[in-house]
């Protein structure tokens, strides 16, 4: 058993990934139209995308470098030849009645990731065509047909059953939404469909030679909704074997308001689809020459970036990882470095910054903190201007207004005091006021110190500088 594996009442999970990742091109993967969310429904159709007759698709290279791009990250083999088959089935939703994919000549073959320390194979990865959507919602008693997403250019990235536990599932899934934003080729966006992911899950006895058999939750959209489905999955799965049932091989889909799985269809299996080579396409070389072109035309990946992090920010392992497990926190972090402290600034964006985050549940580029507005707050708090506790409170109105700190200092008057003779004057009023506390200290209650401190940031609404006050009531205290 390895050392990640996780046992549940006797039983071994046993988990594969498929995740599904739109591709920001330009245009679809075989037709002119513009590859884009959030248009009025039908307004970005080709004839392609509508499947009529006597029309023919064209591969989109862009497509094809992103896939290449993403086999040379995760260490895979790049097909010398890949070739495009038909899908067929039937849904409103697909006009043309079939699919375009790859099933025996995919672009990308056996990759491999590393999740917390462990290495999780990639199957494959394959290029096809999304297909439209099914909105059964908008009118009463109506489905309806947006043909929008149609032809958007799909990579399917196929994991080998490696995973053990909801939560590593979730880990892999994070780490590959990571790849895949720090190489460019998706957004990601689980709430807009960028990325979808189909869970494959079986369980086993952890002496068992052979994997039980698997039910597959399809079209889950968010990494909190993927650890809720497999471990909703995983207990059914127990409970139907120690009740003496069998797991059937079926496709089914998860219902976040009841936190259930629910049956959908039987699994199909591969000949179900009949697939067989698109005529319409012919296969296609890559040659050593394109590989070697989209190699140089990447960007750092994660554990690249937090290496020169470590190096060129002197930043210990943690602070590096927070700071580059998205692509957009680690260039906002390069940014406000041309300007601030290195230090600083990673520890009020791993810190501050990362809590109103989380509080509000939005991203960076969503909020109100730029690098011009976060760069003047550390500037502030390294040179003395304002104390840690007084630019949390700026912090929060840039926040909400994204003003200047500059200006927000200046207008509310929140500058630190920092001299000496007006702060030894409030310490010595402090002292004089509190003479059995005075007297208790001096008698060897050392804890008392840091009452004297909170009465003069008291008596200075917080704006007093820290450090001289602990020296000044140091000397003060000793006479």
């Amino acid at each position: 058993m390895a050392q990640n594996d996780t046992i549940i009442k006797g039983w071994q999970p046993v988990i594969g990934l498929e995740v599904h990742v739109q591709l920001m091109t330009n245009t679809k993967l075989f037709s002119p139209a513009k590859n884009k969310f959030g248009e009025d429904a039908n307004t970005l159709v080709d004839l392609i995308d509508m499947g009529l007759p006597g029309v023919l698709p064209v591969l989109n290279e862009g497509a094809m470098k992103q896939g290449i791009k993403f086999g040379l990250a995760t260490s895979a083999k790049i097909a010398k030849t890949m070739i495009f088959d038909r899908k067929n089935y039937f849904y409103p939703d697909l006009p043309k009645g079939y699919q375009i994919t790859q099933l025996h000549f995919p672009i990308v073959k056996d990759g491999v990731v590393d999740v917390n320390g462990k290495e999780i194979r990639i199957h494959q990865a394959h290029l096809e065509e999304d297909a439209g959507k099914s909105m059964h919602d908008k009118y009463d008693n109506k489905s309806v047909i947006d043909l929008n997403r149609s032809g958007v250019p799909l990579l399917e990235i196929v994991s080998e059953p490696d995973i053990r536990s909801a939560a590593e599932a979730v880990d892999y899934l994070k780490k590959i939404h990571q790849i895949i934003t720090y190489l460019d080729i998706s957004d990601g966006n689980m709430s807009q469909g960028s990325m979808r992911c189909d869970a494959n899950i079986s369980i086993m006895r952890p002496e068992a030679e052979e994997y039980g058999t698997r039910a597959e939750i399809k079209n889950i959209n968010s990494f909190k909704f993927v650890e809720k489905a497999i471990n909703f999955e995983i207990k059914r799965q127990i409970k139907l074997l120690e009740n003496g049932g069998t797991v059937e091989q079926e496709t089914r889909l998860y219902d976040s308001v009841k936190d259930e799985t629910r049956s959908m269809r039987t699994k199909e299996f591969a000949n179900d689809y009949r697939y067989f080579p698109c005529p319409d396409l012919v296969p296609t070389n890559i040659s050593p020459e394109l590989i070697e072109e989209v190699r140089k035309d990447m960007d750092e990946l994660p554990e690249e970036k937090e290496a020169r992090f470590r190096s060129e920010y002197n930043l210990g392992d943690y602070e590096a990882q927070v700071l580059c497990s998205e692509k957009t926190t680690a260039n906002f972090y390069e940014e406000v470095c041309k300007v601030s402290d290195p230090a600083l600034s990673a520890k009020w964006i791993i810190g501050e910054v990362n809590a109103l985050l989380n509080k509000h549940d939005v991203s960076l580029n969503e909020s109100n903190i730029n690098t011009k507005n976060f760069s003047n707050l550390i500037l502030k708090i390294k040179d003395g201007t304002i104390s840690g506790k007084i630019a949390k409170e700026v912090l929060e109105e840039m926040w909400e207004e994204g003003s200047d700190p500059i200006e927000i200092i200046k207008s509310k008057g929140l500058e630190q005091i920092s001299d000496e003779g007006e702060l030894e004057a409030i310490a010595q009023a402090v002292i004089d006021n509190n003479s059995s506390q005075v007297e208790a200290y001096k008698s060897g209650k050392d804890k008392l110190f840091g009452f004297f401190v909170g009465q003069v940031m008291k008596e200075t609404q917080g704006k007093a500088n820290p450090g001289a006050v602990n020296q000044i009531l140091k000397k003060l205290l000793a006479n």
